[in-house]
């Protein structure tokens, strides 16, 4: 009775000994424990980069907004300006004056700015460089 006591503890003994050595002695499961630890960490860096990334376009697009604002201050300043230190120059010599002032375009603007019209570099006819040479 002894032997088989003996026995049966040497063996979960032993099975828990392998599960052991198999678990932490796997090649195969550290690369695959190492690699997903750096897919993890990746997938970190690259969520903090385009958090990074998303952080600068629209501090980004303030400051060209605020930059917008300020040169339609100064335009306005210098149609101003113009008009008061310049009473006597004609509309139409005054670079700064309402007639020339076309303010910056709204949405609604731009929508009407599209046409149908072909680019000007296009050409209405065949220039005749891939049109076959037809001299029967």
């Amino acid at each position: 009775m002894t032997w088989e006591y003996a026995l049966v503890v040497g063996l979960i003994v032993g099975l828990i000994i392998g599960a052991v050595v198999m678990r932490f002695g796997n090649r195969k499961l550290r690369q695959q424990t190492a690699l997903q630890q750096e897919l993890n960490k990746n997938k970190q860096e690259l969520e903090a980069y385009r958090q990074e990334l998303v952080s600068h376009f629209s501090h980004s697009a303030e400051l060209l907004e605020k930059m917008a604002q300020d040169y339609r201050q100064f335009q306005k300043h210098m149609i101003k300006s113009s008009t008061t230190l310049l009473p006597d120059m004609a509309t139409s010599d005054n670079p700064f004056s309402y007639i020339n002032y076309k303010p910056v375009s709204s949405d609604s603007d731009k929508d009407q700015l599209t046409t149908n019209a072909p680019p000007r570099d296009y050409s209405d006819g065949a220039s005749g460089l891939f049109r076959p040479d037809r001299r029967d």
